[in-house]
């Protein structure tokens, strides 16, 4: 034991035999030491999605040599860079512990609140992440406290039997060197590369659809890495510039007449969703109450379901989606062409509203950048008038009572396209039980006293979204100027830790079916028109719209008012023909069934989609 320690900490006056011995120990412990920061992760990975057998996918992992070494390698390489940069043991853990831990707990979290991974795009948000992570209850389970133990454990293990750092600048410089260039290698050609990606094995998960599922089949650094090729403009397969110019080149933007030029109320709505869709709540009686202001509103208007990308979160991807015609975007840093602009082009004034920060999804630059000549958010507008905060829960009469004045002043200046995000009803929602209607209670829906609490403060501010609705549909019925209304939900509301609510309500979010897929991304639309638009256009705005994705919703739009529009949505309105769903999982709906292969000729034309968008995206400049 002495001697064993005498290696280890090579006091002054070793032999020369134990100097060499002291340095493979401290290349095995460093070594050794980055595989455990490495290992830990996995096991969050493993226990963050509480549908997925935990030992099962522990046992994945370590049956993949590949996987094993793709997610040990960042922090072998991490802790042996820092020792050269700090040439202390103790200093090289810190530097790597942390990073990795902070990307294993924010994945970790992330998926047990939203059952969604950490991706390197949420790297841009960590300000709006930073916010929102305040309002849910973070469970400090025994692997957190597991985590700091190994924290602490192996910081004194560095301290007092990894005392010394190698000598010398030269050494220590060429060390730190070869680590970055093994670094830049890695990252580029092994983590970076789709196939290699494709070739690691997907398995102990149920749906090879689900995101979350394939991505923790990977690991945790792994596909964290990964995630950054996505930040990249990545243009579709098989992608040419000019055939994708002359393309679009084929189809002609056409004007909207001028006796047909409406005025276009759009309202995307904070996690709105129809809970009677789901059978154990359509029988509740104080649900259907709820929700009989909005069927009522869908029996006048065209109504349909919005099949989304998202679920609980990432609002933008429906928001732009409807604005842009995207399928699928990058972020956008530039002016980039949308159907904004091109009803800008045609005399439109734009212009909308968020009772929130404009930093939030740097929407301040975005809508900007997408053709909207004027944005109304807390620091410009809506800060005089309610509390941030407070808006999460009750800002949507004010909203409408803002919007409805601004239509009523705008539209006398001409047609207006005006569109808003609202805030109110943000998740999560308070587990404790609401001083409001109790909508549910446990004896009478069978659901736990917390699940109940979830969803009846979700009712409450449901209830107060569509009083205020109703009150904005009977504004716009009142005025004289033509008015179309679009309302739309942007994802499903956030259902408990572990989607604890939506699972007693028998919910199995079973990707590899239809019911599965819509209670899992659905979201419902309207269409309506007040009576002078109805007039004018010479329609009824009443129907069944059918049921997309959400950048089909501006061609529907179109479609009732009688308009063709841009080029470009001629080619959507092709698209849709085949596949009304065009879902960034890959996913399309054939005659009503959901598959994730199309026929060639059908899959030809998606491929010209694709690029046509991507061309538009990153290639064409908007008209003014």
């Amino acid at each position: 034991m002495k001697t064993l320690l005498t290696i280890m900490r090579l006091p002054d006056g070793s032999q020369e035999h134990c100097g060499r011995a002291h340095t493979i120990w401290l290349a095995l412990a460093l070594t050794g030491m980055g595989c455990c920061v490495g290992g830990l992760s996995l096991f969050f990975s493993a226990t963050a999605y509480v549908s997925l057998n935990s030992w099962h996918l522990l046992g994945a992992y370590l049956s993949s040599p590949l996987l094993m070494f793709l997610n040990l390698l960042p922090p072998v390489l991490l802790i042996w860079l820092f020792y050269f940069l700090f040439r202390r043991s103790w200093a090289a853990f810190i530097c790597t512990f942390l990073p990795v831990l902070a990307i294993a707990l924010a994945n970790y979290f992330k998926i047990r609140l939203r059952s969604d991974p950490l991706l390197a795009s949420d790297l841009l948000l960590a300000a709006e992440a930073g916010g929102i992570v305040g309002n849910y209850t973070l469970d400090l389970t025994w692997l957190v406290w597991f985590a700091l133990f190994c924290f602490v454990a192996g910081l004194l293990f560095t301290i007092f039997l990894m005392p010394h750092g190698i000598q010398g600048w030269r050494e220590r410089t060429f060390g730190a060197l070869s680590c970055l260039a093994l670094i830049g290698v890695a990252f580029v050609s092994l983590y970076l590369n789709p196939t290699v990606y494709d070739q690691t094995p997907t398995q102990a998960i149920r749906y090879a659809w689900s995101d979350v599922e394939v991505y923790l089949s990977k690991g945790g650094l792994y596909p964290f890495l990964h995630s950054f090729r996505d930040m990249l403009p990545t243009p579709p397969e098989n992608y040419d510039k000019e055939e994708a110019d002359s393309l679009l080149q084929q189809y002609e933007d056409q004007s909207i007449p001028e006796g047909q030029k409406v005025s276009v109320m759009g309202i995307m709505l904070e996690a709105f969703c129809d809970l009677t869709d789901f059978d154990a709540l359509a029988g509740q009686e104080g649900v259907t109450q709820v929700y009989a202001p909005w069927h009522q509103l869908e029996a006048q208007s065209i109504s349909g379901d919005l099949l989304t990308n998202i679920f609980a979160g990432g609002t933008v991807d429906s928001e732009w989606a409807f604005l842009t015609g995207y399928s699928t975007h990058d972020e956008f840093w530039k002016d980039t062409d949308s159907y904004v602009w091109y009803l800008k082009d045609q005399g439109y004034q734009t212009f909308g509203s968020h009772p929130g920060f404009g930093w939030f999804y740097n929407r301040q630059n975005v809508n900007q950048y997408l053709g909207f000549e004027e944005y109304w958010f807390t620091e410009n507008h809506y800060g005089e008038l309610v509390d941030p905060v407070f808006a999460q829960w009750h800002s949507d009469p004010l909203l409408v009572q803002e919007l409805l004045a601004q239509m009523k002043e705008r539209v006398q200046s001409g047609p207006c396209f005006s569109f808003s995000v609202s805030y109110q009803n943000h998740g999560p929602y308070s587990t404790e039980l609401s001083s409001g209607p109790q909508h549910l209670t446990p004896e009478g829906s069978g659901l736990s006293q917390e699940s109940c609490n979830i969803w009846n403060n979700y009712l409450n501010g449901v209830a107060e979204t569509l009083q205020a609705l109703t009150t904005l549909v009977q504004g716009l019925e009142e005025m004289e100027e033509p008015v179309v209304l679009v309302l739309f939900g942007d994802h499903k509301p956030w259902g408990g830790n572990g989607n604890s609510a939506y699972i007693e309500m028998g919910a199995t979010f079973d990707l590899s079916t239809l019911d599965g897929f819509y209670d899992y991304y659905a979201t419902p639309y309207v269409i309506w028109a007040n009576s002078a638009a109805k007039e004018t256009l010479g329609r009824d705005f009443v129907g069944d719209g059918g049921d997309f994705s959400p950048c089909f919703l501006m061609t529907e739009l179109f479609d009732q008012c009688g308009w063709t529009g841009p080029g470009f949505m001629e080619l959507s309105r092709q698209v849709r023909a085949v596949t009304p769903l065009v879902h960034t999982q890959g996913l399309y709906l054939v005659d009503g069934q959901l598959t994730d292969t199309l026929a060639p000729e059908d899959q030809a034309l998606l491929d010209q989609f694709l690029s046509a968008e991507y061309f538009r995206e990153n290639q064409l400049l908007p008209v003014e």
